[in-house]
């Protein structure tokens, strides 16, 4: 039985990451040029002191802020701090949360949270990749006889579960997906999941041994379920999930997606049409665009649509 390998994928505006089992994709991850990422070593000005605390804002190069945490008692604003960051910026519906870091110390050398640990590969096996971000862009999941909905808010991150069956029966069924959705869109921080309330303390000790042995592999800590079915979870967060970058930027994430389908595209001919939703066109880079038409060897047009959805862009090469 082959082992699981994390396969990378250098994407145009994007880096992707499988964690892979033969053919079962086990978990996901995405990573955006530019970004800190939880690990990553820097140097901050520590431009204010929150009194009472041992936490700060220090100004990173580049003019980005972080929150800093653990302060020593000795330092004090404007001085230069080696930091670690132990969580990236996250982007939400209105505001931008600043990056998370604790000063760095000798004796605890840290690793940048990489996607380089993997094998690199030109593509990934066919289908892996789109139903991942298929299921990332729905926020669903299916179960038998229903679906399981997970949607990101300002305070966590809800599951909803939505079956026909004995509500016990369909708790237990969503019980791998929870799972699935938990690696697959690389979520952490706090996340509620919401059961079908189940009135019987044995149904609900059944699904709290069955998520404790689905999640056996996924650190975390979790709550007993309580009367109402709901279950809380709580996992180390170190940057947006895909979930996040959908609720923040969902252009974005389809303006990549075209770029993907366009780098896949075969075929014959001098040119390469690329069909998007008007609204994607502004967020091709032109960058973005020389190096697609680098990596395919031909030119590239962009034509528009709007009766295709942002998710659905279309490519052909064409003799011109």
């Amino acid at each position: 039985m082959r082992l699981a390998e994390w396969l990378i994928e250098d994407g145009i505006g994007e880096t992707r990451a499988l964690l892979v089992e033969g053919e079962q994709v086990l978990a996901a991850r995405l990573h955006w040029p530019g970004e800190l990422v939880a690990g990553t070593r820097v140097s901050g000005k520590l431009t204010a002191k929150l009194k009472g605390t041992r936490r700060g804002v220090a100004l990173l190069d580049g003019g980005i802020e972080a929150l800093v945490d653990h302060l020593p008692p000795e330092a004090t604003e404007g001085q230069t701090l080696p930091l670690v960051i132990t969580r990236a910026a996250l982007a939400e519906r209105g505001r931008l949360k600043r990056a998370q870091a604790r000063v760095a110390g000798a004796e605890s050398p840290e690793k940048p949270a990489s996607l380089a640990d993997g094998r690199k590969v030109h593509r990934f096996p066919a289908g892996l990749w789109e139903d991942v971000w298929q299921a990332a862009s729905s926020g669903s999941l299916d179960i038998p006889g229903g679906e399981i909905l997970v949607s990101v808010t300002p305070a966590m991150t809800l599951v909803d579960i939505d079956g026909i069956g004995a509500p016990r029966e369909v708790a237990l069924a969503a019980v791998p997906a929870i799972a699935r959705a938990l690696t697959w869109f690389d979520l952490g921080g706090n996340i509620g999941v919401d059961f079908p309330t189940l009135a019987a303390k044995t149904d609900r000790r059944a699904v709290d041994e069955a998520l404790e042995a689905a999640l056996a592999d996924w650190p975390h800590e979790r709550t007993a379920m309580n009367g109402f079915g709901f279950v809380q979870l709580v996992a180390r967060l170190e940057g947006p999930s895909l979930l996040h970058r959908f609720a923040a930027s969902r252009t974005g994430m389809c303006a990549r997606l075209a770029l993907r389908v366009a780098e896949r595209t075969e075929g014959h001919g001098a040119v390469l049409e690329l069909r998007v939703h008007p609204a994607l066109k502004a967020k091709l880079k032109p960058q973005w665009l020389d190096e697609l038409a680098r990596r395919i060897g031909r030119a590239v047009r962009i034509e528009t649509d709007p009766g295709l959805a942002l998710e659905a862009p279309s490519a052909q090469i064409v003799d011109a």
